[in-house]
């Protein structure tokens, strides 16, 4: 994979332009909008990454 300015996730961040509108209900958001159209979202915490993976058995994997 790609990366730009040393950023490991940079290629992914960048795969798509398109913006996205998610419902929040008090604190919860629905995984299912999450991962509507992809199975694995990018999460920036501050100046860290981390990837949010849906697996093939419907498990939640977070990676840094």
């Amino acid at each position: 994979m790609s990366a730009t300015s040393g950023d490991k996730f940079g290629a992914a961040e960048q795969a798509s332009d398109t913006a996205k509108t998610l419902i929040m209900r008090g604190n919860r958001l629905d995984s299912r909008e999450l991962f509507a159209t992809e199975r694995e979202i990018i999460i920036v915490h501050g100046e860290e990454h981390y990837r949010l993976r849906l697996t093939s058995q419907n498990k939640l994997i977070l990676t840094k």
